[in-house]
């Protein structure tokens, strides 16, 4: 077994329990997170099943920043979309036999990868281009966007331009998930592209991408607007409440 196979063998191993734990741990802190104001969006729906809906067109169509600024839903649903596909598309690589649906996605891959690539730069120019965001960028907005289209450019070499062996590299994944190690190609461009995923892989419960579970518990799209009908009381304010009551 050579000295890059046990290297990245660990690495995955590592970044894998680091975003499992740490996305568990974060969606378990958004959900015990107290909400206590009535502020849904409005105008927003009445009942439990008008949020769902709402919910569903702010993950699959994003509502709200289609009705915000245009081009930056246009740059952003780019980007997601095509990212959704490349993961469905990498599911190849860790299921044997493949999923009856991959080969149906054969003709978006040849678009998908410039997609990403051209969602990121978009994204990422307007904070060089608009004034207000440019103001309210940090650092470690500008790295991630650097870090998001590496991943996707590296992809894109290893397609096109120097490609790999990846039978063997679905192997190795495949290895790793039965705990039965196998070689891992040492091709540049392959362990670049592992290794920048990794890096995500382990930044990713500490950084802004948490956007992604945290949009569900987001009190301004996951509240009925109901205050007439129903008082509002939830995690401290129901403790004070009951504390009042059994004094009284």
């Amino acid at each position: 077994m050579s000295a890059v196979t046990v290297i990245f063998t660990l690495l995955f191993y590592v970044a894998t329990a680091v975003l499992v734990i740490g996305l568990a741990r974060k969606i378990f802190i958004y959900a015990r997170t107290p909400q206590p104001l009535k502020i849904p969006t409005t105008p927003a729906p009445t009942t439990r099943l008008g949020v769902a809906a709402r919910m569903l067109r702010e993950v699959t169509v994003f509502e709200s920043l289609f009705k915000s600024n245009k081009w930056t839903w246009l740059f952003g649903w780019i980007f997601h979309f095509c990212l959704l596909v490349e993961l469905i598309w990498h599911l190849r690589y860790f299921t044997e036999p493949v999923l009856v649906f991959l080969p149906w996605l054969q003709w978006f891959i040849n678009f998908t990868g410039y997609g990403m690539v051209l969602g990121l730069l978009g994204l990422w120019g307007r904070r060089f281009l608009v004034d207000r965001v440019r103001y309210i960028s940090s650092p470690s907005d500008h790295l991630m966007l650097a870090l998001l289209i590496a991943i996707g450019a590296s992809g894109l070499v290893m397609k096109y331009l120097v490609h790999t062996d990846v039978v063997a590299l679905k192997a190795f994944f495949l290895g790793l998930m039965t705990f039965q190690w196998q070689p891992l190609p040492a091709d540049p461009v392959l362990l670049i592209h592992l290794t920048l995923v990794a890096t995500l892989m382990i930044i990713f419960p500490v950084s802004k991408l948490l956007h992604a579970p945290g949009v569900f518990f987001s009190p301004t799209l996951n509240q009925v607007d109901n205050p007439r009908e129903k008082r509002w009381v939830a995690g401290w304010s129901a403790k004070i409440d009951n504390t009042k009551t059994a004094g009284s």
